[in-house]
């Protein structure tokens, strides 16, 4: 038997959230997601303390195609660390801190009118 990585290739608008995950695509993923230009992949992070720069690598692999990143920090805002902050700016990627709901609502919008942009979305209960 195969294990793969959760990974859905393309961009999707996400239909639901909560209990745990998320739907997009006609489909239902467990656990957190990183939503970037190449597709769609499951991220397993758990808690705003997991975040580090190896957490958002492949954000960082696709700088280019990314202008907005949108981080679903949870049911709660938290902030960004600021060596976080800073790497994002390097790499010219406005990252904006919020809940994962306002995040997914946000994403949807922006995807829809076709922007660059990317979302890190922890997953809530």
């Amino acid at each position: 038997m195969e294990i793969r990585d959760a990974h859905f290739p393309g961009r999707a608008p996400l239909d639901a959230y909560g209990n745990g995950g998320f739907r997009f695509a006609d489909m239902s993923h467990r656990g957190s997601l990183l939503c970037i230009p190449s597709g769609i992949y499951g991220w397993n992070l758990k808690d705003p303390t997991e975040f580090s720069k190896e957490a958002f690598q492949r954000v960082l692999d696709e700088q280019d195609g990314i202008e907005v990143l949108l981080v679903g920090t949870g049911l709660d805002l938290r902030p960004l660390p600021g060596e976080l902050k800073e790497l994002f700016r390097e790499a010219n990627i406005l990252a904006d801190p919020m809940s994962t709901g306002a995040a997914v609502r946000t994403y949807n919008v922006l995807l829809s009118e076709n922007r660059a942009v990317a979302a890190a979305l922890l997953a809530v209960d």
